[in-house]
């Protein structure tokens, strides 16, 4: 299995990264190298999830900066930590092609839905998937692309949708399976079978 040097971009609490540092902290991705927590909220809690594990994290303010401009502070804050892979947890930013070019099928996001139904963010995709009567959602890992929801699918796990479902209760339902797929996908990555 290959080394991961991977860095996790994050703008909320970070829920889904507390399996991976419990993970490189306990062993069971020993192939993975947490090179830095970044986020462009300097009080989102996976900051503090990632300092109290003692990981680097980094703080990029986008005020004033284009998306670009703060695009290439990424950038260049990967390339000079050696970064392999980003992840992308709960990041509120549209990434654009100054950063998507270099790290193209090396940026990894988490989705709260069976892509490519229901793009958006956070509680706004679970009442959408409610609002349309499904029977079942779920989660999808996907590499970006210059879209928005739109790179190539990598993994995707289903959850169903019972009776009296709020959009709260499916996200917590959504979340668990969303650190399964993380987990599996950083793990197929190493091993080379996704490119």
């Amino acid at each position: 299995m290959n080394k991961i040097n991977l860095a996790v971009f994050a703008s909320t609490r970070g829920t889904d990264l507390q399996p991976i540092i419990d993970g490189v902290e306990g062993g069971s991705l020993d192939f993975v190298d947490l090179k830095f927590v970044l986020s462009n909220k300097q009080d989102c809690f996976a900051l503090e999830r990632a300092k109290q594990a003692g990981i680097k994290i980094i703080f990029i303010d986008a005020k004033g900066k284009t998306r670009e401009e703060y695009d290439e502070e990424c950038l260049r804050v990967c390339q000079e930590h050696g970064v392999d892979l980003i992840l992308l947890i709960g990041y509120m930013r549209i990434i654009t092609g100054v950063l998507v070019q270099p790290y193209k099928n090396r940026i990894m996001n988490i989705h709260p839905s069976l892509l490519p139904k229901y793009p958006g963010m956070d509680l706004d995709v679970h009442q959408a998937v409610l609002d349309a009567g499904e029977k079942e959602t779920g989660c999808t890992l996907h590499f970006i692309d210059e879209g928005v929801d739109t790179g190539p699918i990598i993994l995707q796990k289903k959850v169903a949708i019972t009776v009296g479902e709020t959009p709260e209760s499916l996200k917590t339902k959504v979340q668990a399976k969303e650190q399964e797929v993380i987990l599996k996908g950083l793990e197929t990555f190493a091993q080379g079978k996704i490119e």
